[in-house]
């Protein structure tokens, strides 16, 4: 089930002060982008922009508890994106990611911003990656595990967003601990006050959104992969691919992608 809620357009081009994985940063420069109606048409079908977007991760969408204004690399480029395409920007709340990539599959939804591995591209298309993120592991207050091989023992239990990449990518790495699914990221919050898991495991920038909530939890220090961000969008929208890779490229050059992040909270980027 999802949710749905309408954001108007941009009126004009975000501007971006500097980003915490790299300081220094200049403003952003205008985007140099010019839709054809065949772009158009492919990329937004419905005549409006649907993006996808998940609760809780900075990298998709995130709210801040202080103001209550909505952010997240995904929400912002779906802005932007629609607003090169001149269309109007739909943004459809979901409980997951994987709830993303099953809409994008059916072409329920336009475009979002997730990790792109080899058995998604097998259902959707993806850019060039954006942004890689460090996978890690969350732990509650006097966890004797300090890093990911700690976890890895007979009785340990992980948890993992149902139908996400680190659910798939470690059921190869583990030999010893279980995993346990959640429904999502609230779910996963009460699996831990629960004392359900012992662990959660998905990319840092969610994991510090989560520390946040949850007084005296941490993140470990080490990592246990990579994820590569990129745009996903529907299979069969190759009219709309010269138009969506020079975006993904100035969006990333020209400063407003290090903005975006910056504006999300977004943490755990990995480093050069």
């Amino acid at each position: 089930m999802t949710r749905l809620f309408r954001i108007a357009a941009l009126a004009s081009v975000l501007l971006v002060s500097a980003c915490a994985w790299l300081p220094s940063t200049p403003p952003a420069q205008p985007l140099q982008l010019e839709a054809s109606a065949a772009a158009r048409q492919t990329l937004a079908p419905s005549g409006r922009l649907r993006v996808g977007v998940y609760p809780g991760s900075p990298t998709s969408w995130v709210k801040n508890p202080k103001t209550g204004e909505s952010a997240g690399v995904a929400l912002e480029l779906g802005r932007l994106m629609a607003q090169q395409l001149r269309v109007p920007v739909e943004v459809v709340e979901f409980a997951r990611v994987a709830e993303i990539i099953e809409a994008l599959k059916a072409g329920q939804v336009d475009m979002t911003f997730t990790n792109a591995t080899a058995a998604r591209s097998r259902d959707v298309d993806f850019t060039a990656p954006l942004i890689q993120l460090e996978l890690g592991l969350l732990v509650p207050p006097g966890a004797s595990t300090a890093s990911f091989a700690d976890a890895d023992r007979a009785g340990v239990r992980i948890g993992v967003s149902q139908g996400s990449s680190s659910q798939g990518a470690l059921g190869g790495k583990l030999q010893q601990a279980r995993l346990v699914t959640a429904a999502s990221l609230d779910a996963a919050q009460q699996l831990f006050k629960a004392g359900q898991i012992d662990a959660f495991a998905t990319n840092k920038g969610i994991l510090f959104e989560m520390a946040e909530k949850l007084p005296g939890y941490k993140v470990l220090d080490d990592r246990w992969g990579l994820e590569n961000l990129a745009i996903a969008v529907p299979k069969g929208r190759e009219a709309g691919r010269a138009f969506l890779q020079s975006f993904a490229q100035q969006v990333q050059q020209q400063g407003h992608l290090k903005g975006m992040a910056e504006r999300a909270g977004l943490r755990g980027v990995a480093k050069p």
